[in-house]
């Protein structure tokens, strides 16, 4: 079983920038993707980046030219570097695999999610 914990949330000013990690461990197979979700409170979890063990990323339009997903396939490990924060980005962020081909984004126990609050 694949566990994941996050990290690297916190409190940041709008149009500063933070550096998220996950980490996944537990499971003797190779993921073929990783992403990375956040859920604002009153919202919808929802899908902001994706990469493959490829390296195919796509993003949601929300984020797309502020956010960059990279990874780790080694150690099955992937990151999120957020510039230009905005407000609307707070949320929890969590990340979640896509374990195989044919499945889907989110198909591991979800994390702890941290934390990220743009104020001024």
């Amino acid at each position: 079983q694949v566990q994941l914990v996050e990290s690297g949330g916190g409190l940041v000013q709008p149009g500063g920038s933070l550096r998220l990690s996950c980490a996944a461990s537990g499971s003797s197979f190779s993921i073929y993707a990783m992403g990375w979700f956040r859920q604002a409170p009153g919202k919808q979890r929802e899908l902001v980046a994706t990469i493959t063990n490829r390296g195919t990323r796509n993003y949601a339009d929300s984020v797309k030219g502020r956010f960059t997903i990279s990874r780790d396939n080694a150690k099955n490990t992937v990151f999120l570097q957020m510039n230009s924060l905005k407000p609307e980005d707070t949320a929890v962020y969590y990340c979640n695999t896509r374990r195989y081909y044919y499945s889907n984004y989110g198909d591991s126990n979800w994390g702890q999610g941290t934390q990220v609050t743009v104020s001024s």
